[in-house]
């Protein structure tokens, strides 16, 4: 029997993700051979090479979104609803899930509870994949015996996440593609319109007017540095990438973020509403408020509202009340103080976060058509100026000799 080479991934005993190559008969004996090493066996393939192994891009490849997150929360929570056995329900999530590198972890997180670890603990073991507040919620559902309902809880708050993130995403999609445009369109009058009116004007001999000049010479700068122009682009975008999440950063950026005279607002609400959902999903669900806050703090996506709940959290532990200490911090309006408050008297703060999440996500909705509405005709004139602006800087000179031979 010929013998071929197979890439495999398996977990040791301590639960690392090893990857590595075996020759064997067939796939079977593979297996078998790593089962007897003392691995498990995440995932063993033909190790074909070449051309048809799968490239990943830094940065762009092994990225589980949140949609599919919240897929796989509902699925778990209908069959664990319906009587399955949480291995059998991850067994089953395993098989179906087409995402790669969820499918590999929930192939580690069944091999972690075929070993006894509880579901929490196996899925902190993969921080990247699994949002601390899905982890949480999951020990509470464990401990308190409601697993299911738990991730029913799950999957309602991230398919609320994923459609704000849908509705924003959908109203700047327009402005955006119509900047990108505007921008290409001026690079490429520059590049190519630009230097052809250029020629035409040297054989003219006389000087040119100080707008067209300036049109001249940035045309020169980008036709000779366009290579460099391009990669400084890139460079930015992949920097930004990696300081964007740093504190540092963050805490410049983000309180901007609140004082941009129309968006600011919108950002604001945005992340008020993911407060106000986080927390009151965790608070259903049974997380310790101070464990509740701390996680909320990290997920609100603003550090100006992260360092307001992580002082808030403080007063909580020295045993003041949740919205007190709110409304010493200008990012909280009155109204969803007042609501907590409420909220926390009737001992309903749950239903109350929840409400208040509501009312931003429309509040977002009608603020995000509103700026749509306003944004169209802005970037429609915007544009119109940039290029009727170029035009007649390049026929200047020629109404300047059209008037000189005028007189």
């Amino acid at each position: 029997m010929s013998v071929a080479t197979f890439s495999y991934s398996v977990r040791d005993r301590s639960g690392k993700l090893v990857s590595g190559s075996m020759d064997g008969e067939s796939k079977a004996f593979v297996v078998a051979k790593l089962r007897q090493m003392g691995y498990a066996p995440v995932s063993v393939d033909p190790a074909n090479g070449g051309l048809s192994k799968e490239l990943t891009i830094p940065g762009f490849g092994g990225r589980v979104k949140m949609k599919e997150l919240a897929i796989m929360a509902r699925q778990f929570a209908t069959m664990i609803n319906s009587g399955l056995s949480l291995l059998r329900a991850l067994t089953i999530l395993t098989e179906q899930t087409e995402n790669k590198k969820l499918k590999e972890t929930l192939a580690g997180v069944c091999k972690d509870i075929e070993s006894g670890n509880a579901l929490s603990s196996s899925l902190a073991q993969s921080p990247k994949i699994f949002p601390p507040i899905m982890i949480n919620m999951v020990k509470a559902g464990e401990v308190g015996g409601f697993l299911d309902q738990a991730m029913q809880q799950v999957a309602e708050n991230f398919e609320a996440e994923v459609k704000l993130r849908s509705k924003i995403k959908s109203a700047m999609t327009y402005p955006v593609v119509v900047l990108i445009f505007a921008i290409l369109a001026v690079i490429g009058m520059l590049l190519f319109i630009v230097p052809t009116f250029a020629s035409m004007f040297v054989t003219l001999g006389s000087s040119l007017p100080a707008p067209t000049q300036i049109l001249v010479d940035l045309s020169k700068i980008l036709k000779t540095g366009f290579p460099v122009f391009i990669i400084l682009v890139v460079a930015a975008f992949v920097v930004w990438n990696k300081i964007r999440l740093d504190d540092r950063v963050r805490n410049i950026v983000d309180p901007l973020k609140l004082k941009l005279p129309v968006f600011g607002p919108l950002f604001q609400k945005v992340a008020l509403g993911r407060f106000a959902r986080n927390l009151g999903t965790m608070v259903r669900s049974g997380v310790p408020i101070l464990q509740a806050l701390d996680i909320v703090g990290e997920t609100c996506g603003n550090i100006v509202l992260t360092r307001a709940v992580r002082d808030v959290k403080e007063s909580v532990r020295l045993g003041e009340s949740l919205s007190g200490p709110l409304a010493q911090h200008d990012v909280f309006p009155s109204m969803t103080v007042q609501m907590m408050s409420v909220g926390e008297d009737t001992g309903a703060l749950d239903t109350m976060l929840h409400k208040i999440a509501e009312f931003y996500d429309q509040e977002v909705e009608a603020t995000t058509e509103a700026l749509t509405a306003l944004i169209e005709p802005l970037m429609i004139v915007f544009i119109g100026a940039i290029i009727g602006g170029m035009i007649v800087c390049l026929y200047l000179p020629i109404f300047d000799i059209y008037n000189h031979i005028n007189s």
